[in-house]
């Protein structure tokens, strides 16, 4: 017995301690922030500078859509494969081979004369930047010890979580005051201070040095296939989500075959990845970590918050521009102070996540974000300025309390080796739940204003008394005599132009009301797909003491 003890002292002493960088953990985290906020903000702050880049390039409205689709399709495909890259390069290398690339081709995005290489420089910034957001979370995940790496993605969160609110005033800005092009010109010197202050700073862990003398000793042999098909599954997700509305889902024969292409390429990748997995490769996708039941409803929960996120994000200011009559930068300021709410909410909730269950924290964040989209279902034409951002910093005030602790349980019970597969993983959730939910915005507007306008329009029809009255009632407000002739029916003695003019009117309000009912509908929809994510905290056990990621 006394053996037994002497042994265990041995091996406690013997521990090796675990690994902390040479720096300050925060000068690392605001190192590797500096440039994923960049990648964030331009996924989103290109937006209302589409009329300008057509414009100046020559092109349509919908051919400049591909400057935001090109982004998010390689986007999507560099998120999940980071990971695989790292065990070949480093950590290190292969974030500031991203920035390097981020800022060079937001450079040539810039100086792009025409509208095919201004697409090409955006597929190779996206490239660029889908290995930044899940690079740094893993650097967070390995850089701070358990009880302060909830304040660590409190500082992520500011930056993957505020900057789409904050893209679209100042791309606004930007574009009214000088030009589009400093929209992309913008990254750049950012870029060259993150590649100073990285070179310096970031340092990798030494599990991960040891992985890739590991891969480099074997020869580097790389998944070729496993690429191609991930690129094939989440390229086309990409584009039908981003294309479907405007070709009319299944009823465009393209859209239906980059369906069908996606189908058969994600069944086909599971195969091999799997297969992979069996034969002891290292494949480009770690399906096993869908085994752990905390990780698969993590993965899901941030898809959610990226649904939400985004198609909040994009039915507020959609509606205020086009039924209120707000600018395009008024309508980002309808925004502006939610991200502001949030910047001062994330260090509370990353405070909080070190002492407070995280299943509380995100089951607050949820009720939080029902209420606030209930409250939003009284959504009308009437509301002031102060209302909707009242509305909105409610709304981000639950927002606050999802995105930390759902990234901190998506690590319970991972290996310290699999932290590059996590950070990638719920990374391409949020990013493909943002994608479904602007095309869940830009689809349901579209087909449930339409539905409102047919139910009203069956009342709007001459012949009918409360129609012809208020015709008769606005045509009397215009000057007798304009138009051509004067009606002697119903409208007796209004001009045709007053009773054209009328008419116009009562259909525009008509318009407007269908329209205000369908943004309502969505809200209602969101309200019952958040409320439905509040039982899945049931099944998530409870998180150990001292949470610790990587063990």
């Amino acid at each position: 017995m006394a053996a037994a003890a002497t042994m265990e002292m041995t091996t406690t002493v013997a521990a090796p301690a675990p690994w902390r960088p040479r720096v300050n953990p925060w000068i690392v985290a605001l190192t590797v922030t500096l440039a994923t906020f960049m990648e964030v903000l331009d996924s989103s702050i290109a937006n209302v500078a589409l009329p300008h880049i057509a414009g100046g390039l020559g092109a349509t409205q919908d051919e400049a859509t591909w400057v935001l689709t090109a982004y998010l399709v390689a986007n999507a495909v560099i998120l999940p494969a980071g990971a695989y890259m790292t065990t070949f390069i480093g950590r290190k290398k292969f974030y500031m081979i991203c920035v390097a690339l981020f800022g060079i081709s937001s450079a040539l995005c810039g100086l792009a004369p025409t509208l095919p290489l201004l697409v090409f420089c955006r597929i190779l910034q996206g490239i660029g930047g889908g290995g930044l957001a899940p690079s740094e979370q893993a650097i967070l995940a390995d850089t701070f010890e358990p009880s302060k790496r909830g304040q660590a993605f409190a500082l992520y969160g500011l930056a993957v979580v505020c900057a789409p609110a904050i893209g679209p005033t100042l791309g606004g800005y930007i574009t009214d005051n000088f030009n589009w092009r400093w929209i992309f010109f913008l990254n750049v010197p950012i870029c060259i201070l993150s590649l100073f202050l990285t070179s310096r700073i970031v340092e990798d862990p030494p599990y991960v040095k040891e992985q890739v003398k590991k891969t480099q000793s074997g020869g580097l042999r790389l998944d070729l296939i496993g690429f191609a098909l991930l690129g094939l599954t989440f390229g086309s997700l990409e584009f039908v989500l981003d294309k479907g509305q405007e070709d009319d889902w299944f009823g465009s024969k393209i859209i239906t075959f980059f369906v069908c292409m996606m189908v058969v390429a994600f069944v086909t990748m599971i195969w091999w990845e799997l297969k992979e997995l069996r034969e002891g490769r290292r494949p480009i996708l770690n399906l096993t970590l869908f085994g752990r039941r905390v990780f698969s409803i993590s993965f899901g929960l941030m898809f959610v918050l990226g649904f939400c996120l985004y198609a909040t994000t994009l039915l507020i200011p959609q509606f205020v521009q086009t039924l209120m009559g707000y600018t395009a930068e008024l309508a980002g300021l309808v925004l502006s102070p939610a991200g502001f709410m949030m910047m001062c909410m994330m260090p509370v909730v990353g405070v909080l996540s070190g002492r407070v269950d995280p299943r509380k924290l995100i089951g607050y964040g949820f009720v939080m974000l029902t209420l606030s989209l209930v409250w939003m279902g009284n959504l009308s034409l009437q509301l002031s300025y102060g209302q909707l951002v009242f509305m909105r910093c409610f709304q981000a005030s639950g927002l606050a309390f999802l995105f930390i602790p759902i990234n901190m349980i998506a690590y319970i019970g991972v290996k310290q080796s699999e932290n590059n597969d996590v950070s990638g993983l719920t990374n391409l959730a949020r990013n493909i739940g943002a994608s479904c939910g602007t095309a869940f915005v830009a689809t349901m507007l579209t087909r449930r204003t339409a539905a409102h306008e047919n139910f009203a329009i069956r009342n709007l029809v001459p012949g009918s008394p409360a129609f012809d009255r208020v015709v008769k009632e606005r045509a009397a407000a215009y000057k007798p005599g304009n138009g051509a002739g004067v009606h002697n029916g119903p409208f007796g003695g209004a001009s045709w132009g007053a009773i054209h003019h009328a008419q116009a009117s009562i259909y525009n309000q008509l318009h407007a009301q269908a329209a205000t009912l369908a943004y309502v509908d969505i809200i209602r929809y969101l309200t019952i797909f958040c409320a439905c994510m509040l039982p899945l905290l049931f099944f998530i056990p409870k998180a150990p003491k001292n949470m610790s990621v990587g063990h």
